[in-house]
């Protein structure tokens, strides 16, 4: 068994294009090994650092058997030319095959005898171009060569069993050697096995291991901060990208001027996260400090790097503090008709006219959450007006945050203040979801806008592509109301939508635009209940029967229920419908029964068929009284008082009498049954 091991080296590769090409990488080589039959049974690696992609595969056979087989060739009334290009891809002569009729005709074949083929020539033959399907979202390409690569490509290492592998990739040819200094190329030194390159490079603090490497520096910070009394929030997604920035990883401790602690602390971290990719540092009291961590590539024992960071920090910091000062003082009212210049979407009018159509939902809105009309719709007047700051401008993600902080510095109403900073809240799945009902109002109207205007467009998502992102605006609006419990006439809404923009000149299909929005927003909110481990047939059973105005109402059915599936309570009421519905449709089917959806009370010929019904009426007038403070819990449990009457029911009465009236009475009584329990859900999409 032997040893495959493979090294791209390159000038840094930003973290991103690094992660798809390791990844990629891998694949395809899998991929190569077990399209080809070449058995691997030790660890398969892959590693990257900014320039180095490293795989390797252990414990690999030194040949493959291809087995004999019969290959079929053309038919023989084809043309010559067809049968001198199978023979010629197959490098026989005419001699090695043979003709014989099969079902579809008469076809020449050649059998193809057994074959030992070394992989060592199986790689060296195929590595060029499992190289050239790494697909580079950005690649570029240098010098006179006509190769597309992430980042100009230095070096190939690739050795197997012991001994190099040479193949040419464009300009470059394949060896055992590698650049040890990524500043001084003259450096090289050659490998011919994983072990001793691995050893080589931990020797000199390089750490390959991209996880291994990860957990260092979550240690290092960790260590680093708990010293000096600090707390960090570490992102995942900035945590990767400095990961893949490092090879051998140093955390320095460095600081800024406390008078920049004035600025809002949205502005500070964003300025360190974003652009410089500092790790910003908290108090016990989880306010913002002037200190902040750096993951360096080397060690920084004369405090060259300490200072350089911190004065890039300063000039960054101040041009922040400028513009927040500029900004703060430009009057929201008066800057809203500077909104008519910037365009929403082509088709959809300014951002201006968006507020006025936001303003106006907002207003609707109100009404059902019972908030300050006058406030939501200062809210709503002027919650794009920082589209146009400065600040804005240089860090996107702060809209609204900033529109906030600017209203909060104008005076403006603490609601107010909170619900333009929360409006774009919450943006997917792991977002946070506001709790003030001013904040969900404004995003909610945002987000309702948003959708009708492109759906009436019809932009409407397809398979994996959405480029407005209306997937996750969706998804913020499904979590908006079902994480606040809020009971909202989203139809209403929306048909109060559509008129806003028909009022602005803008006319979209109403029917239309109403049918797909209410399909779109259930899919989402059946996304949204499959993430959070919801059945699927429960999902169905209790979500899709529901239009969009019981939004919450059908997913918290659904969760009630899938909490008790499994238990007595779950179990039972289920088989009551069950026991009921199959006995039902079994007769209506069989002998064609057609149903009036009444019962004759005067047919009932013992108490066992008063007792049912008189359960169904009860349930019924409980149903239709339901407060929307008794949980669902509540209403399981009131299916469930159903198990005594309809076993009793069942254990007494014959269902298929010989009179045809009394039959067919009864099976009116489980018809009625089977109603009562689908008025909470339809319990015919649930599994037995």
């Amino acid at each position: 068994m032997s040893e495959f091991f493979l090294e791209l080296f390159s000038e840094e590769i930003p973290p991103k294009l690094q992660t798809n090409a390791r990844n990629k990488l891998f694949f395809e080589l899998n991929n190569f090994f077990e399209n080809n039959s070449i058995n691997i049974k030790g660890p398969k690696i892959s590693y990257s650092t900014p320039n180095r992609i490293v795989i390797n595969f252990s414990n690999i056979s030194k040949e493959v058997v291809k087995k004999a087989q019969e290959i079929r060739g053309p038919s023989v009334n084809s043309k010559p030319e067809a049968l001198e290009g199978f023979l010629k891809s197959q490098n026989i002569t005419k001699s090695q095959i043979n003709s014989k009729s099969s079902e579809k005709g008469k076809f020449y074949f050649y059998k193809k005898p057994e074959q030992k083929i070394k992989t060592q020539d199986l790689l060296k033959k195929n590595l060029s171009s499992i190289l050239d399907k790494i697909n580079w979202n950005k690649s570029m390409k240098w010098g006179k060569n006509q190769m597309f690569w992430g980042r100009p490509l230095k070096s190939i290492l690739a050795v197997f069993d012991g001994k190099k592998i040479e193949f040419n990739f464009h300009h470059l040819v394949a060896s055992n050697y590698t650049f040890i200094d990524k500043d001084l190329e003259e450096k090289t030194k050659n490998f011919n096995d994983f072990k001793s390159y691995h050893k080589y490079f931990k020797s000199i603090k390089i750490i390959l291991d991209q996880d291994r490497r990860k957990e260092f520096i979550i240690n290092e910070l960790n260590k680093i901060s708990k010293k000096n009394n600090l707390f960090i929030d570490l992102q995942e997604n900035l945590l990767d990208e400095i990961n893949n920035i490092v090879e051998k990883p140093n955390i320095i401790l460095c600081e800024f001027d406390k008078k920049f602690l004035n600025i809002p602390k949205e502005i500070l971290i964003i300025s360190m996260q974003s652009h410089q990719k500092y790790i910003p540092t908290f108090d016990k009291k989880e306010k913002l400090t002037n200190k902040f961590l750096v993951v360096s590539d080397s060690k920084d024992p004369k405090g060259y790097i300490k200072q350089g960071n911190e004065r890039v920090i300063e000039a960054r910091l101040n041009d922040a503090e400028f513009f927040w000062n500029r900004n703060k003082s430009q009057n929201m009212i008066k800057q809203l008709s500077d909104l008519k210049k910037i365009n929403f979407f082509k088709g959809l009018g300014s951002y201006f006219e968006k507020t006025q159509r936001i303003k106006m939902l907002s207003s609707l809105i109100s009404d059902e959450l019972m908030i300050s009309k006058e406030k939501i719709e200062i809210a709503a007047s002027i919650c794009k007006v920082d589209l146009k700051s400065d600040l804005v401008g240089e860090f996107p993600e702060l809209q609204g945050i900033m529109g906030g902080h600017f209203a909060e510095s104008q005076g403006f109403e603490k609601e107010v203040c909170q619900s333009i900073s929360e409006h774009y809240l919450p943006s997917g799945l792991d977002s946070k979801v506001p709790k003030n009902l001013y904040s969900i109002t404004l995003s909610l109207s945002d987000k309702l806008d948003t959708l009708v205007g492109f759906f009436g467009l019809n932009i409407i998502p397809t398979g994996s592509k959405d480029p407005y992102a209306l997937r996750r605006n969706t998804i913020g609006l499904v979590r908006l109301i079902v994480e606040n419990k809020i009971r909202i006439k989203l139809r209403s809404i929306i048909n109060y939508s559509l008129t806003l923009f028909k009022e602005q000149g803008y006319e979209f299909d109403i029917t239309k635009v109403l049918s797909q929005l209410n399909n779109f927003i259930l899919d989402r909110l059946k996304n949204y209940s499959k993430d959070k481990n919801i059945r699927l047939d429960i999902i169905e059973s209790s979500i899709l029967s529901n239009d969009i105005d019981e939004l919450y109402n059908g997913y918290k059915k659904a969760e009630i229920l899938n909490k008790n599936i499994n238990k007595e309570i779950g179990q039972d009421v289920v088989g009551i419908y069950k026991r009921s519905s199959n006995i039902l449709n079994n007769e209506i089917n069989k002998n064609k029964i057609a149903l009036s959806n009444s019962v004759d009370t005067g047919l009932f010929k013992n108490d066992f068929e008063k007792n049912l019904y008189k359960k169904i009426q009860d349930t019924k007038k409980y149903l239709s009284n339901f407060d929307k403070n008794v949980s669902f819990e509540d209403v399981l449990n009131e299916l469930f008082k159903f198990k005594q009457d309809v076993n009793l029911f069942f254990d007494n009465v014959k269902v298929n009498d010989e009179n045809e009236l009394i039959k067919k009475n009864r099976l009116e009584l489980l018809n009625l049954l089977c109603k009562s329990f689908d008025n909470f859900l339809n319990f015919s999409k649930i599994e037995s």
